[in-house]
């Protein structure tokens, strides 16, 4: 219970910042800048905490290794509505909205991964769980090399 709330702190600023209920209108761009980023760095925050357990930086916690997952995945599904027309900006390059249907296609593919990873996480199997986020980390890199500034 502790974690949900945590999520929802850290997100709740671009929430409710103009934004109203997540999938509701932006009021204005820099609102659904925002909220994306915010949304990106809680993900971030998750997924790096991961990493440091497959490159064996800290040790194996497998319930530590599970919330973060569970996190990744869950958050992985809110992004996307703050990319609608009107919003360019932020780190987000042109062909965001120049070649959307490539764009929504690799968010697609990065959700599929994460939650491949978070049934992994949620397994235990150390092999699994280091195969599964290589995966998800090609997605994730693969969608900033296309879309997102350097």
């Amino acid at each position: 219970m502790k974690l949900k709330h945590v999520i929802l702190a850290a997100i709740m600023p671009a929430l409710v910042s103009g934004t109203g209920l997540a999938y509701a209108q932006f009021k204005k761009p820099e609102d659904a800048i925002k909220y994306r980023q915010s949304a990106f760095t809680v993900m971030a925050n998750s997924f790096g905490k991961i990493a440091a357990v497959v490159k064996g930086e800290v040790p194996f916690n497998k319930d530590e290794v599970a919330k973060n997952a569970a996190v990744v995945a869950m958050i992985s599904t809110l992004p996307w509505q703050a990319f609608s027309p009107g919003t360019e900006g932020g780190n987000a390059l042109p062909g965001v909205w120049s070649d959307n249907a490539k764009f929504k296609a690799a968010g697609e593919k990065m959700q599929l991964a994460v939650a491949n990873l978070n049934t992994a996480a949620q397994s235990g199997d150390q092999e699994a769980i280091k195969k599964a986020f290589g995966a998800a980390g090609a997605t994730c890199k693969g969608c900033h090399d296309d879309f997102k500034k350097k």
